[in-house]
Parts: C-alpha cells; sequence; structure tokens
C-alpha cells in the first residue's frame, strides 16, 4: 500500500495495529452488510479486551457472534442483542458488560464522531435508565439529556464497491450503520465486493469519501439470511 492506494491484499494486512484492550467500531444491520471476513481475522489474531460498538453482536456462530466464543470482547455497545444465545449467556454471567443504546442514538453518537463533535443532546431516552447520571437541559419546554460521541481506533465496514483512493458506495439496506463507522475510526479498514479503477465510480454515487479510509480488501461473502420466512 503506497500513497493514495489503499488497497490491500490480505486479511493479515488490512488489520494490521489492532490489539488487546482497544475499541472497534463495527458496521451492519442484524447480518446485512457486516464485514464478517475482517471479523473472522480479529477471531484469528485473538486480541482481548475488545470494546465493540455494533447496532448488534451478530448470532452464535456468525458475524461478531464469533468473537465472544473466545471472550475476547469485553464491552459491547450496542442497540439490540437478542439474536445471541452466548452473549445472553456471558451477559447474565457478568462475562460481558453491555451499555444498550437506542438506535437512532448510536447512530448519531458514530456521526458525530466522525464529524468531531463531542457530544450532543437528545429527548431520547429522559426519564429512563438511559438517562439516568446524564446532564440534562431544557429546550423550548422540553427535557433533553446530553449523549457524548462515539469514535474508536478501529473501524471495520463492508461496501459494494470501492476504488483505489478508497471512495466507497454501498447497495440498498446494506448501507445502514456502515457509512457512519467509517469516518468514526482512527483506522478505518473496508472490504468490499468490488474494486474498480479510478473514474469509474460516477462522484455523485459516491457515499462515502476515501479521505475516511486507510485499506480496502476485496472479500467474497457468505450473505447469510438471519431470520428465514415461509407462507
Amino acid at each position: 500500500m503506497s500513497g493514495f492506494n489503499k488497497v490491500v491484499s490480505s486479511y493479515e494486512e488490512a488489520m494490521i495495529g489492532l490489539s488487546n484492550n482497544m475499541t472497534v467500531l463495527a458496521g451492519g444491520f442484524g447480518l446485512c452488510g457486516i464485514p464478517e471476513n475482517l471479523i473472522n481475522q480479529i477471531k484469528e489474531m485473538k486480541v482481548t479486551g475488545l470494546t465493540v460498538v455494533s447496532n448488534n453482536c451478530g448470532v452464535d456462530g456468525f458475524g461478531l457472534g464469533v468473537l465472544l466464543e473466545d471472550r475476547q470482547i469485553k464491552k459491547m455497545i450496542a442497540s439490540y442483542v437478542g439474536e445471541n444465545k452466548l452473549f445472553e449467556d456471558q451477559l447474565l454471567s457478568g462475562e460481558l458488560e453491555v451499555e444498550l443504546t437506542p438506535q437512532g442514538t448510536l447512530a448519531e453518537k458514530l456521526r458525530a464522531g466522525g464529524a468531531g463533535i463531542p457530544g450532543f443532546y437528545t429527548a431520547t431516552g429522559y426519564g429512563t435508565l438511559v438517562g439516568e447520571g446524564k446532564e440534562v437541559r431544557e429546550f423550548n419546554g422540553r427535557k433533553y439529556i446530553l449523549e457524548q460521541s462515539i469514535t474508536g481506533d478501529f473501524a471495520i465496514a463492508k461496501a459494494w464497491k470501492a476504488d483505489r483512493f478508497g471512495n466507497l458506495v454501498f447497495r440498498h439496506t446494506a448501507q445502514n450503520f456502515n457509512p457512519l463507522v467509517a469516518t468514526a475510526g482512527k483506522i478505518t479498514v473496508v472490504e468490499v465486493e468490488e474494486i474498480v479503477e479510478l473514474g469509474e465510480l460516477e462522484p455523485s454515487h459516491i457515499h462515502t469519501p476515501g479521505i475516511y479510509v486507510d485499506r480496502v480488501i476485496l472479500g467474497t461473502f457468505e450473505k447469510r439470511i438471519e431470520q428465514r420466512t415461509v407462507r
């Protein structure tokens, strides 16, 4: 990797610098748009004591759920955690610290972190357990709580297409939390389905500019269905 070329050839190279006790921001929603191969690389690295920020924690045996198997996650900051039995077991046993955050608040925490904004006020959570111990201010007769933004040592995301400069295009609902985490990591690593040459991406179609991205790797994906239902 040199100059503006962000493309790396191996997952080992993609995750260089990740170590114990770091904070990792992970894109995805359920199993849609998750950086599954980057997660598997973290498992292979056997780093521990991680704080992971993501909408949810995958499922048993897939996605972020695989990092629970060897107790690699110390703290999980998420908005939904109901698809993972191992997660439940570790939470109830006290092995795993969990900070539940309303989904919109979590998205704004990441967006604000990526924009360099240290905090913001929101009415969501006021008067509930979410708001306990947080600063309260009143605006136009309504109470708001102060929420701090989130940044991470590493951000891992999954995109549809990228060029060699790291400009990203996401596809449909797989966009979800990925653009948000991509801006909020000190080191941002993105795996993609296709890498194109410079100039092939229509500028107006780019969702995340390459200035936010440090490394890009071409991957293949299982794209597992979280819950299959039939009529």
